[in-house]
C-alpha cells in the first residue's frame, strides 16, 4: 500500500524482533543439522564458532590423552604392586627352606646313619617280639607248646605254698566297736583275653 499522505510508514518489526527472529531461526537450522546427523561444527556461525568447536575438540581430546596416561600409570602400579607381593611370598618361602635345611642338617649332626640303623633294628625286634606274644595269646600254639605249658601248671600248683597258720582260739561271738574305717575299693581282677 502506498502512502496517502506522503508519510514514511514506521515497519512495526524492531531489531529486537529481528535479533529474536535470527536467534530461533540460527536454533531451528542447528536443531535440523543435528537431526540430519550433519557435523557440529555447521550448527555454529563460521567465523567465532568455529574457533570454539577447535578449542572444544583439543580439549576433549587433551583430556583423553590425560586419560589414557593416567589409566597407563595406575596398571603399571598395580603390576609393580602386585610384583612386590609375590616377591615377598616368595622371600618367605625361601626363609622357611632355609630354616628347614638348617634342622635337617642338625638333626643329621646328632644322628647318624648306623644310629638310625640300630633303632630300626631294635624296633624291628620289638615288633617281631610282640607278634610272637599276639600269636601265643590268641591260641596258636602248637601241640608242643601246650604241653610244656600244662607241665608247668603242674609243676606250680604241686609246690607246696605256704600258707599262714590258722588261729586255733574261737572267734568272740560279737564284734568290738571299732572306729569306722573309709571303705577301699577292692582292685578287680581282669582276665586275659
Amino acid at each position: 500500500m502506498g502512502n496517502l499522505f506522503g508519510r514514511k510508514r514506521r515497519s512495526r518489526v524492531t531489531e529486537q524482533d529481528r535479533a529474536v527472529l535470527k536467534q530461533r531461526t540460527a536454533v531451528a537450522l542447528v536443531g535440523l543439522l543435528w537431526a540430519s546427523g550433519a557435523s557440529p561444527l555447521l550448527c555454529f556461525p563460521p567465523p567465532v564458532s568455529l574457533r570454539k568447536a577447535m578449542l572444544l575438540l583439543k580439549k576433549k581430546r587433551y583430556q583423553e590423552q590425560l586419560l589414557d596416561k593416567t589409566e597407563n600409570q595406575i596398571s603399571n602400579l598395580e603390576r609393580m604392586v602386585q610384583d612386590i607381593e609375590f616377591t615377598q611370598i616368595e622371600m618367605k618361602v625361601i626363609e622357611g627352606l632355609k630354616i628347614g635345611n638348617e634342622c635337617l642338617n642338625k638333626m643329621h649332626q646328632v644322628m647318624s646313619i648306623e644310629e638310625v640303623e640300630r633303632i630300626i633294628g631294635e624296633t624291628q625286634d620289638a615288633v617281631e617280639y610282640q607278634r610272637q606274644i599276639d600269636e601265643l595269646l590268641a591260641g596258636s600254639l602248637t601241640e608242643e607248646d601246650e604241653d610244656a605249658i600244662l607241665e608247668e601248671l603242674n609243676a606250680i600248683t604241686q609246690e607246696q605254698l605256704e600258707l599262714p597258720e590258722v588261729p586255733s582260739e574261737p572267734l568272740p561271738e560279737k564284734i568290738p566297736e571299732v572306729s569306722p574305717i573309709k571303705n577301699r575299693p577292692k582292685p578287680e581282677l581282669v582276665a586275659a583275653s
